[in-house]
């Protein structure tokens, strides 16, 4: 991909990091916090990466970009050479954002990573502005790499551990000369060194078992028992002699967030490997984030180490809409697809691709271009959970923490359920809703029972009316802040 990044594109890429990261942030002060604090911070830290790259070198270019930098709601800022000139010249040094102590208190308190979430996708902002100039020198590799390390040190310094390793600035240095060539040889080199003989395929009638013990996804668990037969079949018509027909193993999960697609994604990925069409089964899971580099000539790069990972198993892409703009033919999205798509063709034997998101959304993806049309012909619809699924869900949730409702707390959970799935909007989470309310019940209740001398078993088990009911005053501020951004 050729060509000149314009502001507005680094506008563009700038707004979906930080709307990505508002999706993940369920803690509704967190976010409000997050979105008053995040445009200023990151307009310093670009300050930053041009004063390591080259303080005497600011061109209007960069005033563009500079003025790029704020998210949807937000005022453009409208600051002129000498306001981006002198800001360069006199940074100060980064000092990490007042909302990542907060955001880190969140994950100790309910066990996620969005901290280390939040610095990866601190390192694509930077480096979207980084390459204002369409490079990215080893300087600003280096002060972008320093920033992250500050907060990861941060991050360990509380014991939150990733679940991925981070991400490098430098994997995204320019190379003069040749550059594809050492670039895609530095991609690979990890994946030899870190090559592992796979574990032995699971037991299919216990991954069946995990199948069927799913929550709801009926129609779900029916489509994929099918799959199953239709592939032993295929196989046992192979080892007849028998022809069979061309066959895409691809799939496309539709439903909203919070119906159980990442987790049926990762059973079909052990299920795929135990009737021995994929030779590992792991499940590699990312959005656009994860394939697309917010810069001319890298996303191709990001994309294939990322399938690189994954071969052999699944390759699970959330919300994978994102991937397509119909209003810039030009956007680093379609260049993902095209690596997706040959890497589907060259790996047809022992890769899996599965893409997610939204109905109406991922149906307008698909037909945005006649290879994902050919290689995605088999649909999986998640439908939304009713009330008392989501009470069973919570139930269950309960029960595998341990914790026991109290019997007023189990009659108020059913019918706030009850009510939360018949009056559903287009904020309806699904499982995430229960997820959200029983990590804010065990935080409560934690305060509550702090607050005791000597409390029972009984006691520090027992979620009551009273650790769920504050909910509601959460919900009524999220919905306002909702309605505010539309």
């Amino acid at each position: 991909m050729k060509g000149t990044m314009s502001a507005a594109t680094a506008h563009k890429q700038y707004t979906e990091i930080v709307s990505t990261l508002r999706r993940l942030i369920a803690d509704p002060a967190l976010r409000t916090r997050f979105s008053q604090e995040i445009d200023g911070f990151v307009r310093s830290c670009a300050l930053g990466v041009w004063q390591a790259d080259n303080a005497s070198q600011i061109t209007p270019r960069h005033v563009e970009f500079y003025n790029a930098i704020y998210s949807p709601g937000a005022q453009s800022p409208s600051a002129l050479y000498w306001e981006v000139a002198t800001g360069v010249a006199n940074f100060p040094g980064f000092a990490p954002p007042k909302f990542f102590a907060r955001m880190r208190e969140y994950d100790r308190l309910t066990g996620n990573h969005l901290s280390r979430r939040f610095v990866d996708q601190l390192t694509l902002v930077l480096l979207v502005f980084a390459a204002v100039d369409d490079v990215v020198s080893e300087a600003e590799a280096g002060f972008v790499n320093a920033c992250a390390d500050q907060l990861l040190a941060l991050c360990e310094g509380d014991g939150l551990e990733g679940d991925r390793p981070a991400l490098k600035a430098d994997e995204f240095i320019t190379r003069s000369g040749p550059a594809p060539a050492p670039a895609a040889q530095k991609q690979s080199a990890p994946e030899t060194k870190e090559e592992e003989k796979p574990l032995p395929p699971p037991d299919l009638d216990e991954v069946l078992a995990e199948l069927d013990g799913l929550c709801g996804l009926e129609q779900v668990k029916k489509d994929v028992k099918s799959l199953i037969n239709l592939v032993k079949v295929r196989k046992l018509r192979q080892e007849n002699g028998l022809p069979v027909p061309p066959m895409s193993l691809h799939l496309v999960f539709l439903g909203n967030p919070g119906t159980g697609k990442t987790t049926v994604a990762r059973l079909l990925a052990k299920i795929y490997y135990a009737i021995g069409v994929l030779s590992k089964g792991q499940l590699v899971e990312v959005d656009r984030s994860g394939l697309v580099a917010g810069f001319v000539g890298q996303t191709a790069i990001k994309t294939q180490e990322v399938v690189q990972k994954a071969l052999g198993g699944v390759l699970f892409i959330d919300e994978a809409y994102a991937l397509v703009n119909q209003e810039n033919a030009n956007d680093f999205g379609h260049e993902a697809i095209e690596v997706l798509l040959k890497n589907m063709e060259d790996h047809r034997d022992d890769l899996i691709v599965i893409v997610a998101g939204y109905t109406n959304l991922m149906e307008k993806f698909i037909h945005s271009n006649p290879g994902l049309e050919s290689r995605f012909n088999k649909y999986f619809f998640f439908e939304d959970y009713d009330g008392a699924q989501l009470m069973e869900i919570f139930r269950s949730t309960c029960k595998k923490n341990g914790y026991a409702l109290s019997p007023e707390g189990e009659a108020w959970a059913a019918e706030d359920f009850k009510k939360l799935y018949e009056e559903r909007d287009e904020n309806f989470g699904n499982a995430r809703d229960v997820r959200n309310l029983f990590e804010k019940a065990v935080a409560r209740q934690a305060d509550r029972v702090s607050r005791m001398e000597n409390p029972t078993r009984e006691q520090l088990m027992e979620l009551t009316k009273e650790d769920l009911t504050e909910e509601e005053e959460t919900e009524d501020a999220e919905k306002a802040e909702n309605k505010e951004e539309k």
